[in-house]
């Protein structure tokens, strides 16, 4: 089939390699002409300087894109996606099923991915929408590294038709849900809990105090997940406690990155200017400190990491404003 992939960066690229080497036709769009050059030219992926196959296309044009196929996936942050959304409208004459394989929650509005999206798209255009969401950095994906993801939709055969897209017996796999909002709500607030990880390892904490951030943190999100009212089955699955582990114990998640710098002295400012590449943990981070704040949720890490991004809290601050509180049962 034919797919058209919006955001040649890093996760784009490896997705693109995915659907190739699944014999898919990709046309790539990307608004830096100097990744457009490098896939075209060079048959490379700029930012991890990894090889992709010649037959992956990319253009700057946008209307060329949204021509090419009636399936478009979407990876870009969720700061540009209203842009990204607004631009490819343009050119919408059909309806186009929406793949979407970023992670983020939008912090003026609390609005998950696939709602922006609702939100944007006129019914008649939007045939359906699916998150792609699990445990997979692209630095892996892309070396054909054994990943397992979830394709989520509230429409089960949209789920299945992403699903045979992606999936395939050599190093990818993919599983199917019906639980978008837990998908998406997984994915966004896992990031927080990455910069909480990166941030102890650069203070030297210790894997014992990781393991209980990941713990405590499964505790937080399943608090979200209540009052949100996605399935709590989710949190233990790819999607929730699969894209928390990996994403607070690897070294290639940017927000992990993040968190280290500041542990090891940085402030928001200065990591933001040395990293490559988009931190949607920190975003994330203040949509669902204010989320939890207006709904009276009870989030003493997402809270002590806000202290930490936005009104400059000393790390060992917020440590022990943590470990100060009150002793109570598990």
């Amino acid at each position: 089939m034919k797919i058209t992939v919006i955001g040649g960066g890093s996760w784009g690229l490896a997705l693109s390699k995915v659907l190739s080497d699944n014999n898919h036709d990709v046309l790539v769009y990307d608004i830096n002409s100097k990744i457009v050059d490098k896939i075209n030219d060079l048959h490379i992926c700029l930012q991890l300087n990894e090889d992709i196959p010649k037959n992956i296309v990319a253009t700057t044009s946008m209307i060329d894109a949204v021509n090419f196929s009636d399936i478009l996936l979407f990876v870009v942050p969720t700061k540009v996606l209203r842009i990204a959304i607004g631009e490819s409208l343009k050119y919408m004459k059909n309806p186009k099923l929406i793949i979407n394989a970023a992670k983020g929650i939008e912090p003026e509005t609390f609005l998950r991915i696939s709602e922006i999206f609702s939100e944007m798209i006129p019914a008649n255009l939007l045939k359906g929408f699916v998150s792609l969401s699990g445990p997979s950095h692209a630095e892996e994906v892309i070396k054909g590294l054994t990943t397992v993801v979830t394709a989520s939709s509230e429409n089960e055969a949209d789920a299945i038709k992403v699903q045979d897209l992606f999936h395939n017996t050599e190093f990818f796999r993919v599983y199917t849900s019906t639980d978008l909002k837990g998908a998406e709500l997984g994915g966004a607030l896992k990031n927080i809990f990455a910069l909480a990880s990166g941030l102890i390892m650069g203070k030297g904490l210790g894997d014992n105090a990781r393991a209980a951030l990941i713990t405590r943190g499964l505790v937080e999100m399943s608090r979200f997940y209540e009052m949100y009212g996605a399935d709590p089955k989710s949190l233990m699955g790819l999607s929730g406690i699969g894209d928390l582990v990996v994403t607070c114990t690897s070294p290639h998640s940017r927000n992990f990155q993040a968190g280290f710098k500041i542990g090891n002295g940085k402030d928001l400012e200065e990591t933001l200017n040395s990293m490559t590449m988009v931190v949607e943990g920190i975003r994330t981070c203040k949509a669902a400190y204010k989320y939890a704040q207006s709904k009276n949720l009870e989030m003493p890490i997402i809270s002590a990491i806000y202290e930490v991004l936005f009104n400059k809290m000393d790390p060992d601050i917020a440590k022990n404003m943590l470990l100060g509180r009150s002793s109570k049962p598990e």
